[in-house]
């Protein structure tokens, strides 16, 4: 069986735009694949390392949402990626072979020196982010990476360090090839990305009032004005939620808004209601699943333990491979 993996940095509890994104796809890819799914804790250091009080309690959030939204542990190797130290040791060993243009050229640290306003504060940790990240990859000999369409140029760095270790010291790894993601990217509800950063998320774990007072300022086309006014609903946010949480309805929600018969208000009310129940089962078996935290705890310790057996055979064939044991 093919293997896949994919991990997440853990930075609080997660909002619908991981839950689409990502995890949904994760609860799909444990039926076909091999699936290794971990906590990215180490690389949480490479931008806010001078904060690290909060990274155990997130670590729990991320469990909550993931097994909540249903990921199985049964069916797929959940772990956290500090208990496996292999990930560095390997991460390590590439770094010795990666030219400097290479991580320097990278778009994804780029962005985040700019975004983040780091400038002379990147770490050298954030440089080598795509080699870490590398390292996650294939310690498992991973198959496939599961990422968004604007994301598919991230793993190239990846399968540039593959080839040119196999080059280097005979073939190992295989080159690991993205798995496009359904719902590439979420709109918050200020039409941006959604993000916590940017305060413009809906939490998995947010109650339903919060959720309806969210959408309720969420943006939408700023050209309908009155309610009978007709609608542009491809440049609005709402609808494009509304395509995710209304399929069924979605085409009739389209066909109101351009005669102008579906204001504003009640298009929010109505995608809140089924934003709610759809996220009602999730909300639940989290609250249910919160009340037994060292069972959680313990689930991820487990496959930690799996993830590092493997990890471990993939360490030692490296170095033979490279002929240093």
């Amino acid at each position: 069986m093919d293997r896949v993996l994919s991990g997440m940095r853990p930075t609080g509890k997660l909002h619908i735009g991981h839950l689409y994104g990502a995890v949904a796809n994760y609860v799909k890819l444990q039926e076909k694949y091999d699936s290794f799914f971990f906590i990215a804790d180490l690389h949480a250091l490479t931008t806010k390392y001078e904060h690290t009080e909060m990274i155990k309690q997130n670590r729990i959030e991320v469990m909550l949402d993931w097994l909540a939204s249903g990921i199985d542990p049964e069916k797929s190797t959940l772990f956290i990626q500090s208990k496996v130290p292999e990930h560095t040791y390997l991460h390590l060993l590439l770094s010795m072979i990666v030219p400097i243009p290479w991580v320097e050229r990278n778009t994804t640290v780029k962005d985040m020196i700019r975004d983040l306003k780091l400038k002379e504060n990147a770490s050298y940790g954030l440089l080598g982010y795509p080699i870490l990240m590398t390292s996650d990859i294939i310690i498992y000999k991973a198959n496939y990476v599961p990422v968004g369409k604007d994301q598919v140029h991230h793993l190239e760095i990846a399968r540039e360090i593959v080839r040119r270790f196999n080059r280097f010291y005979g073939e190992l790894f295989p080159e690991p090839k993205p798995l496009l993601t359904e719902y590439p990217s979420i709109p918050g509800v200020d039409g941006k990305k959604m993000s916590k950063s940017l305060d413009n998320d809906i939490k998995i774990a947010d109650t339903e009032e919060a959720t309806r007072k969210k959408i309720m300022r969420a943006i939408t086309d700023p050209q309908k004005i009155r309610k009978n006014d007709p609608g542009h609903p491809e440049v609005c946010t709402v609808f494009k939620l509304h395509k995710i949480f209304s399929k069924e309805e979605i085409g009739q929600i389209e066909k109101d808004c351009r005669a102008g018969t579906l204001g504003c208000v009640a298009c929010k009310k109505h995608l809140a209601e089924n934003m709610n129940k759809t996220l009602k089962p999730i909300r639940e078996k989290r609250k249910e699943l919160a009340q037994k935290q060292k069972e959680i705890e313990e689930i991820f310790e487990e496959g930690s333990k799996k993830a590092k057996k493997v990890a471990s055979e993939t360490l030692k064939q490296t170095m033979e491979h490279m002929r240093i044991d």
